[in-house]
Order: C-alpha cells, then structure tokens, then sequence
C-alpha cells in the first residue's frame, strides 16, 4: 500500500512517465520521421532518440527501404488488336520523406495505380511479337516513364519487371502453327542451300576429273572397290578405263 501523502508524488511520477513515453521516439536506422509542428512542416528527424511533443508537434514514420509491389493482372489490346493480359512486379523507395508525405495523399496506392495505367498505355503501343520478344526494352521504358511521373512524390523506382504475358487458347494455337511453319520454311531453306553447295563441288570435281584422265581411272577403281564392299549378290565385270572411252569415242 502507498501512503496516503505519497500519492501525489506517485501521481506525478505516473504522469511523467507518461508524458516521457509519448514524446521520445526511437527512429531505426531504415525510416524516417517528418515532423509537423502546429500543422506546418517542420523537419526530417534521423535515426535515433527522438522528442516530439505531444498536441503541439506530429509526426509520420516514412520508410526507406525498397518496397516490392506486385502490379495485377491488366488487360492490354495490342497494336496488332490482340487482347491479352499482362502483370508485373514494380521495385521502388522513397527518398525524398517530405515528398512523400506532403506531395501525396497517399504515396503507395498513388505509386500502384500509376503503374497500372502506365502498363496499359506502353503495352498498348506495341505488337504482341514485341511483348514477347523485346521485354528488356520494355521494362526500361517503363521504368523511365514511371519514375519520372513519380518523382514529383519523392519516389525513386528502381526496377520494373514484366512478370506474364497470358494469351487465350486460339491465339496460343496461332502462335504454334506460325511457330511450325517458320521451322519449316528454314528446313527448306538449309536443304536448298545443301543441294546449292553439294551441286558446286560436284562441278568443281567434274572440272578436275576432266583435266586429269588418271582421276577417272582412280575414281573408277574406288566405285568398284566400294561395291565389292558391300553385302550385295550383284556381280561385276570390270572393264578397262581404256576400252570404256574407246567405246564412247566410237559412239560420238
């Protein structure tokens, strides 16, 4: 039991303890505080023990840190009238604390809805093979425009990411016979060049074997070498180089 005199005393030790616990303030090491005095601006506190007087000073904590937002899905109707949907992942900070809380009701939903509308309107300036194709040129266009909008609320963005690009199943489909078809036409185009390069040297060693008659000879006894080779019952009868071109000479 406190005495009856001391309860005063303890009374105003309540208070104090009181008073003391609403004016300090710890600030970590990543946020900062903005405070407002009578309602007007008045400094950005550091990391730290802090007084902020209660009634006649404010204060707001700001973080520092990246934060990751996750932009939902929205639909995009393509350059090329192909509708899809698009999400992505959106990295940004703030760095400028009296910005972010003086400039901007609130900094994160305006951040997020900014971001959705800027999707939209980039994407909807592009052709469904350049979605799928040139996302690094995307994210960085993106990523400019976003945080040059955003810089007036003292938001940097640091990075931002195309996550999906969802087709519906016809386009999907389309995708995949364009896909087979484009592998087609270049099976055909390495075989034509084969049959181009083949015919080549082909002439360039008829060319050779007509200068030098010994080559046909060699040639000759090669072919027959590699059919006596083989498992065949075909039987041949080799006749002398000699006695071939004395027959084609006659015939000419």
């Amino acid at each position: 039991m406190i005495p009856i005199n001391l309860i005063p005393y303890a009374f105003f030790f309540i208070l104090i303890i009181g008073f003391l616990a609403l004016t300090l303030k710890i600030v970590p090491e990543y946020q900062r505080l903005v405070v407002f005095f009578l309602g007007r601006f008045q400094a950005v506190k550091k990391p730290g023990l802090r007084i902020v007087v209660p009634g006649i000073q404010q204060s707001v904590r700001v973080d520092l840190r990246v934060i990751t937002m996750d932009v939902p899905s929205q639909d995009v109707i393509s350059r090329d009238n192909v509708t899809v949907k698009v999400n992505a992942v959106l990295y940004f900070r703030v760095v400028d604390p009296e910005k972010a809380i003086i400039q901007v009701e609130d900094y994160y939903n305006a951040t997020s809805q900014l971001a959705q509308t800027t999707l939209r309107s980039i994407l909807g300036q592009h052709e469904l093979d350049e979605m799928l194709i040139e996302r690094d040129k995307m994210n960085a266009d993106l990523q400019e425009i976003i945080d040059k909008q955003s810089d007036a609320w003292g938001i940097k963005v640091t990075n931002v990411e195309i996550k999906h690009v969802d087709l519906n199943e016809n386009m999907v489909r389309a995708i995949a016979k364009q896909a087979e078809a484009e592998r087609e036409r270049r099976a055909k185009v390495i075989h034509a060049e084969g049959e181009l390069q083949a015919s080549e040297k082909l002439l360039a060693a008829a060319n050779v074997i007509c200068k030098n008659p010994q080559a046909l000879q060699l040639r000759y006894l090669q072919t027959l070498n590699d059919i006596s080779n083989e498992n065949s019952t075909t039987v041949v009868f080799p006749l002398p180089i000699d006695m071939i071109q004395a027959m084609m000479g006659k015939k000419e």
